[in-house]
């Protein structure tokens, strides 16, 4: 199996992920969706918790094609402390929601899509996200660190800031 391995500096962190040509396999030879590869990664525990408090597991699972643009906890790490406490809160599923869809495409791209261009991607959220590939890759304020990890129902892009709507 052609395998790629991605490997990029999170914080000091190396963040690796391994990715086939076609899908992501757990180890056993069973095909991954987004949420299993977020999981398995091991890197992204913060956003994982966030899509489950959210009640988003479900729509990530799903057929998609979705592109994520997949935060880091340190890139949660880094948001004011109290922010992600506050998130997780029932009472905030709404705000959270809206957080967590204007991370999402309802396509898959892959970086090759995009490469030397700019462009502004409908969110699942209903925004646009701005996307500048003419000189590495950046979302809105955040640098794509990791990109093209390919999943059953789409693509992930890993990012090193969480996206805020409106910002």
């Amino acid at each position: 199996m052609l395998r790629r391995t991605f490997i990029a500096a999170v914080s000091g962190v190396a963040l690796t992920l391994a990715a086939t040509s076609a899908a992501l396999a757990d180890g056993h030879g069973n095909k991954m969706d987004i949420v299993d590869t977020a999981v398995n990664a091991g890197s992204f525990n913060t956003l994982v918790a966030a899509v489950q408090a959210a009640g988003l597991v479900h729509t990530l699972k799903g057929d998609g094609p979705f592109t994520v643009f997949a935060p880091t906890d340190d890139a949660f790490a880094a948001l004011p402390e109290g922010t992600v406490e506050n998130l997780l809160k029932p009472e905030n599923k709404d705000q959270l929601v809206a957080i967590l869809t204007y991370h999402v495409v309802p396509a898959k791209i892959m970086s090759g899509d995009i490469a030397g261009k700019k462009a502004k991607v409908l969110t699942v959220q209903g925004d646009r996200l701005s996307v500048n590939a003419r000189y590495g890759v950046k979302v809105d304020n955040a640098k794509v660190v990791a990109a093209d990890v390919e999943a059953t129902n789409g693509v992930i892009h890993v990012i090193d800031k969480v996206l805020i709507p409106g910002d």
